[in-house]
């Protein structure tokens, strides 16, 4: 933000569309390129007009926040000595988040984590000293705007705020609270985050290589083999499987005589098959379990479940310099990169859109449309009359059904 000399001139009042929410514009405080805009509200108070600056919009304020803030102060003052009994009643916040934290440890391990960690350091410092009545959709878009200015990741702020969300969900659930979600009243951000970089296939012999090298236990690269990562990293090149689908694949779930793969889809909820290449079919035949319910692949330290992506597969990715000079995360290379690479793939080979989102598991045709623009030039125009003619056909059938 700038500054256009020292001298400060009276500002001018307007309204904005909500009540009691007045805007002042600065030509001395430059924001974006134009004049920065100050917040301020009005309501009364013993008879007494009162004014108070709420803050600038590059400060992170905006009009609907200054609105939510003096809504607030017209429940004090209206309601002032019924809230203290209100507010006794409802728990803090730290109360009901370290529950929550406990309860998702136990049933979700890997969500366990993040949302401990997002809690602890995002979290706890803002509202672990308030009850759950006390943070209003104005403290979450404070937060949401904190985060922001922290430098924190569009889909990490997301992820705070939705953790929040769960939180008083739970809350009630579990009946300690009855108020309301103050999420409601507050826009998550939409991360861009889509992965745009997919591997060569040169590329991608090289990482498969690599992988059979366990980086995370040995100094000497190439002293110890780790075939089970280069393995999950094979099923998802070439098969298009998320990492928590490989992590759920059990016994059971192999066909080797139609060479098929059943895939229970934890982010859908639905399953679908995958088709094994030769090179997966000869992996999977030697990890085949003795009973049916046993997981194929399994954490090294406990025999069980694995719940995340071993770090060695980030120290390959880095020993190759796939990420060196890298800031943007939609050109980053993950573990999700090869799924990605094995829907590239198929689009550059022409195999139409319909077959890619069968083959990937989505549930409409607009999450596979992304790919559309590595098909040949023919098939992609195809593809794009086949979605435009489904969804007139949708929007037809609304109409006829009254929707």
């Amino acid at each position: 933000m700038n500054y256009r000399g020292s001298n400060r001139v009276a500002m001018k009042r307007a309204k904005t569309k909500y009540p009691g929410v007045y805007e002042r514009k600065s030509d001395a405080r430059i924001h974006n390129g134009k004049a920065d805009v100050c917040y301020d509200i009005t309501y009364k108070r013993e008879g007494k007009k009162i004014w108070e600056k709420v803050g600038w919009v590059s400060e992170g304020y905006r009009a609907h926040l200054a609105s939510q803030l003096r809504a607030n102060r017209i429940m004090s003052i209206r309601h002032g000595a019924e809230l203290p009994k209100e507010q006794a009643k409802a728990p803090y916040f730290k109360e009901v988040a370290k529950e929550y934290v406990k309860w998702v440890e136990k049933n979700k391990s890997r969500e366990g984590r993040d949302d401990k960690y997002l809690y602890k350091n995002h979290l706890a410092p803002a509202f672990d000293e308030k009850r759950l009545n006390e943070i209003s959709p104005f403290a979450l878009e404070r937060l949401k705007n904190d985060l922001t200015k922290d430098g924190l990741a569009p889909g990490s702020v997301k992820h705070c705020l939705v953790l929040i969300r769960q939180i008083f969900n739970k809350a009630v659930l579990w009946g300690m609270y009855k108020g309301e979600n103050p999420i409601k009243g507050v826009k998550l951000p939409t991360p861009q985050n889509q992965r745009e970089r997919f591997l060569r296939y040169d590329e991608a012999s090289l990482l498969l290589d690599e992988l059979k090298v366990d980086q995370s236990r040995t100094k000497n690269p190439g002293d110890k083999k780790d075939p089970q990562l280069h393995d999950m990293a094979l099923l998802s090149l070439h098969c298009g499987l998320r990492a928590g689908e490989i992590f759920n694949l059990k016994g059971q779930d192999l066909n080797f005589e139609n060479g098929l793969i059943n895939i229970s889809d934890p982010k859908n909820k639905e399953s679908r098959k995958a088709y094994m290449t030769e090179a997966v079919k000869e992996v999977l035949s030697k990890r085949v379990p003795k009973s049916p319910n046993e997981y194929i692949f399994k954490a090294k330290k406990h025999g069980g479940k694995i719940t995340a992506i071993s770090s060695a597969f980030r120290i390959a990715v880095n020993k190759l310099e796939f990420n060196k000079g890298i800031t943007d995360r939609r050109q980053m290379v993950t573990f999700h990169t090869l799924r990605h690479t094995f829907a590239s793939w198929l689009a550059l080979q022409g195999e139409t859109i319909l077959t890619i989102k069968e083959l990937l598991g989505h549930k409409t045709l607009a999450m596979t449309a992304r790919y559309a623009h590595l098909m040949p030039e023919h098939k992609r125009q195809a593809t794009l009359n086949l979605e435009k003619a489904f969804d007139e056909k949708r929007n037809i059938s609304a109409i006829k059904n009254g929707v």
